[in-house]
């Protein structure tokens, strides 16, 4: 994973005005509405997974694990953000180039610091490549700009890797309470809406009761990153909570075909 760095490189936007408004205040009135409309919870999660589709279908479903972290925003100063690659082959792991996320709202600082954690493990490489195009980890910036005040992302693009290899990564990275982990999975896939509701309810059990096993291949596009976070909370103790589960069909979509949404706390 060793480069040299000759100069700051800036990512810019691959889905504003697609998947979330380009508009820098009508994103911040979008998104403030889906974290209001959310229950802040008494603890501060170390771990949230979100959806990660435009927003008009996924939206008030992330805005519930955002409004989590209501009582973190001073204290909260570094994101792992993880989620699947959707458009570039990523064997392992992929951290950006760029020291910095261009978005409406402004620039978000990548921790090149924390990447440099990583540069020992062989399943962390750096592609700019599997970033640029990338919006599942894109369209969290705006729920995290209105949660929190000043912090660094840690963005890696999950591929093909091994709930293992995101385990270690996590626990090389998990920090105290500075440290938020983000996980950025939509669920099942192109389903009819109670196939697909039957199916989204057995993944909410299978992350509910920490069995990353008992998530199989179609039940969630971030199911890797799902799984190495299950496994770490597991070894740790902690708990998960379904605080949302809904898909397209309830939101902004037909109900031949669904996309599932669910919505979770770690800690």
């Amino acid at each position: 994973m060793g480069r040299l760095r000759a100069m700051s490189t800036v990512r810019s936007p691959a889905v504003a005005g697609m998947f979330y408004p380009a508009d820098t205040s009508e994103l911040t009135r979008l998104v403030r509405d889906y974290i209001s409309a959310g229950a802040p919870g008494e603890t501060i999660p170390k771990a949230i997974i979100a959806p990660h589709a435009g927003y008009v279908y996924s939206g008030p479903i992330a805005g519930t694990a955002y409004a989590r972290l209501a009582n973190a925003r001073s204290a909260i100063r570094r994101v792992i953000l993880l989620g699947p690659s959707h458009r570039v082959y990523v064997r392992g792991l992929a951290a950006p180039e760029s020291d910095t996320f261009a978005m409406p709202f402004g620039d978000v600082p990548v921790d090149r610091e924390a990447i440099d954690q990583l540069r020992d493990l062989s399943q962390v490489t750096v592609s700019e490549e599997a970033h640029a195009p990338e919006h599942g980890l894109e369209v969290h910036l705006p729920f995290l700009h209105m949660a929190l005040d000043d912090f660094s992302i840690v963005p890696l693009v999950v591929g093909d890797a091994t709930p293992e290899e995101v385990a270690e990564v996590l626990e090389r990275l998990w920090g105290g309470p500075e440290t938020l982990i983000v996980v950025s999975s939509d669920l099942s896939h192109y389903h009819d809406y109670e196939t697909a509701r039957r199916m989204d309810e057995a993944t909410s059990k299978a992350i509910e009761s920490l069995r990353p096993e008992a998530i199989g291949q179609d039940q969630a596009c971030g199911r890797i990153p799902i799984q190495g976070l299950l496994h770490v909370a597991r070894n740790k103790g902690l708990r998960a909570e379904v605080l949302d589960l809904r898909s397209s069909g309830d939101t902004a979509g037909p109900r031949d075909q669904v996309v599932g949404y669910g919505a979770y706390a770690v800690g």
